[in-house]
């Protein structure tokens, strides 16, 4: 089995956090779904996002659930095909009622970077990087030292 993510999130309003990840671009998996305290959103085969209500979270830690809005508890990247990609997954994310660019872009040539934030703080990075670039890069420095 190749190795997999769950990321879990504690959220306020399970149906809105859904909703949210849903037109993000993320599909509701229902074999781990009650639709009451977890819904298990799928980035992709290896990325899966469980949404927990801040009762059902609390069963997995015995530390106090953090306030995203408030404090940073992680910062999530995930990488993207494009630029353009970069850009149409911050759209979506607030099409869905998030927030774009809580955090400042980055345009580094070969590397292109923005963020949103979920209706419950939590910050997703979207991050496209041309690779054959990067090991250009990569290589003259190789090559200088």
């Amino acid at each position: 089995m190749a190795q997999m993510i769950f990321v879990n999130l504690p959220v306020a309003d399970l149906a809105r956090a859904t909703a949210f990840y849903e037109a993000a671009g993320f599909t509701k998996n229902p074999m781990f779904c009650d639709d009451t305290t977890a819904n298990c959103m799928v980035l992709s085969e290896a990325i899966h996002v469980m949404l927990l209500t801040h009762e059902k979270f609390r069963q997995f830690t015995p530390k106090a659930v953090a306030d995203a809005k408030t404090v940073s508890e992680v910062l999530l990247c995930i990488s993207a095909e494009s630029r353009d990609a970069v850009d149409q997954a911050v759209t979506n994310a607030v099409a869905g009622g998030g927030k774009a660019d809580p955090c400042p872009k980055q345009d580094h040539g070969i590397m292109y970077g923005r963020s949103y934030e979920d209706p419950d703080g939590h910050i997703w990075e979207i991050m496209w990087m041309d690779m054959a670039a990067f090991q250009q890069v990569c290589a003259g420095q190789e090559n200088a030292a």
